[in-house]
């Protein structure tokens, strides 16, 4: 009896031992399955802000449905602003092709797929998606801009876009655009951008360095030369003008105290030469006047700063494109 009992207790003593291990096997896996990972967007969000975006999600799209669509998006909005939810950029995407703002749809409906497969179900992904489409080959175009210069701010429309090197895409509204690409020491260039709807422009900015170059336009010895032509006109045209003073002076004296006939002649003759000597010498003194005016001006010009050009072009590729069904052009612009 007693040996019958022992040997019952050492048989439940060996089962518990066996069943023992699969317990707590049982007991680390049921934590593990109850720690499953939660989405993104529920990461790092509190229980009141989810059901605060709730109530206005709810709230929003009661709007939604009257009508409202202003109203809604501003509710949606504000439940965004609590939580970060795929399905409230969905909704909020909805809203804004409704009132006409294709843009902003479609950046959202973007948002709402960035978490990749599974954000939404199997249908609203499918809307999401097809919505994006219509919208990109209809109402909207794109703008894809390479700047390999380190440091060189690109701006669209005048609103900062990237930093270069790099290149970056994004999604506008059809019409002209202007990009912007500028760097310290660099010319800023600048480059208008008309886009169609359905069609996408691309190309790259080369910005050139901003230098000063100092050339001459003319030999230097040539302001130097007209100037010296100059002095020596106007030494020339003094000289002459007193010999002629003096020819003149001596010429009247002896007409006035009375001369032999064929001393007359002679002293008419004298007062002729000095007439036209005087005029010489005015002619000269003019044309040394001219010419010192003429190479101070040459001199001061002659230093001429011009900066590098800039190198910046555009030019316009056009390419058949064609598909199954559809068969079209697009433009590519090259800078």
């Amino acid at each position: 009896m007693t040996t019958t009992r022992n040997r019952s207790a050492r048989i439940a003593l060996s089962t518990a031992q066996l069943l023992l291990p699969i317990a707590l096997a049982g007991l680390c896996a049921a934590p593990a399955r109850a720690q499953t990972p939660l989405p993104p967007w529920h990461q790092g969000v509190s229980e009141e802000r989810r059901q605060r975006a709730q109530a206005l999600f709810a709230e929003a799209r009661e709007l939604h449905r009257r009508g409202m669509l202003a109203e809604a998006r501003a509710q949606y909005e504000e439940a965004l602003a609590a939580w970060e939810h795929p399905e409230l950029r969905l909704y909020l995407g909805r809203v804004l092709k409704l009132i006409g703002l294709p843009l902003l749809a479609h950046e959202n409906l973007r948002l709402s797929l960035r978490w990749g497969p599974g954000s939404l179900d199997a249908e609203k992904e499918q809307e999401a998606r097809a919505a994006m489409r219509a919208l990109v080959e209809r109402e909207l175009a794109a703008i894809e801009i390479r700047c390999d210069e380190p440091g060189a701010v690109v701006l669209m429309d005048g609103q900062p876009w990237f930093d270069g090197p790099g290149a970056e895409r994004r999604m506008v509204m059809p019409g002209e655009h202007v990009i912007t690409a500028r760097k310290n020491g660099h010319f800023t260039v600048v480059k208008p951008i008309l886009v169609f709807a359905g069609k996408e422009a691309s190309g790259q900015i080369a910005l050139s360095v901003d230098t000063v170059v100092t050339r001459q336009r003319w030999a230097t010895w040539l302001p130097w030369a007209t100037l010296g032509a100059g002095a020596a006109l106007g030494i020339a045209g003094g000289g002459l003008m007193l010999h002629a003073y003096a020819d003149h002076n001596a010429t009247d004296r002896r007409l006035r105290n009375g001369c032999a006939p064929w001393c007359e002649a002679l002293a008419r003759d004298a007062y002729d030469r000095s007439v036209l000597e005087n005029r010489l010498a005015i002619g000269a003194l003019v044309a040394s006047g001219a010419a010192a005016i003429t190479g101070t001006v040459l001199l001061f010009m002659n230093t001429q700063h011009d900066r590098t050009e800039d190198r910046g072009g555009v030019k316009i590729e056009i390419r058949p494109t064609a598909s199954p069904d559809t068969a079209a052009l697009s433009a590519r612009l090259v800078f």
